[in-house]
């Protein structure tokens, strides 16, 4: 089994952390962003709706999970085969949710290029900006060292 160790500063992730957790009690009980269901049929769209609330709570546990005691002791957290595609789909549903909710006035192209001056955020959008960033590279992490699409997984 594939598995990577990654090191982290406890002090610069734990506050975005606050950020990934607001976002996660927020996605508890709202599916993503990205998906739609208006066109469906209204019992399959109920069922449909549930499984996925279901899935993507599990995610966001698997995600949180990582960054529980052994984290702040050490500020590894641990990738592998079986927590990798988990990690992702949250990450994804997270940035998602942070993009259309606290990051909606920065342009996609600079969100995804992270070519932005901090300073010039205002306040109140700086954390969950860098918050962003961080879950993308924590996505790019896992793709590059553990590619859930490969048929070795």
């Amino acid at each position: 089994m594939k598995r990577i160790e990654v090191k982290l500063s406890v002090e610069v992730v734990a506050p975005l952390l606050d950020v990934v957790r607001q976002e996660a009690d927020e996605l508890r009980d709202t599916i993503s962003p990205a998906v739609r269901t208006e066109t469906m049929d209204p019992e399959m769209q109920d069922t449909w709706r549930k499984d996925l609330l279901a899935a993507q709570r599990s995610d966001l546990e698997v995600m949180l999970g990582l960054f529980g005691d052994g984290f702040f002791k050490d500020g590894a957290i641990m990738l592998d085969n079986d927590n990798a595609e988990a990690v992702l789909r949250a990450c994804a549903v997270v940035r998602l949710r942070l993009r259309s909710h606290r990051l909606a006035g920065i342009e996609e192209e600079q969100l995804e290029s992270g070519a932005v001056e901090i300073e010039s955020l205002p306040e109140a959008v700086r954390r969950p900006f860098v918050c962003y960033l961080f879950l993308a590279t924590l996505q790019e992490l896992i793709i590059q060292h553990l590619n859930p699409a490969s048929p070795e997984m």
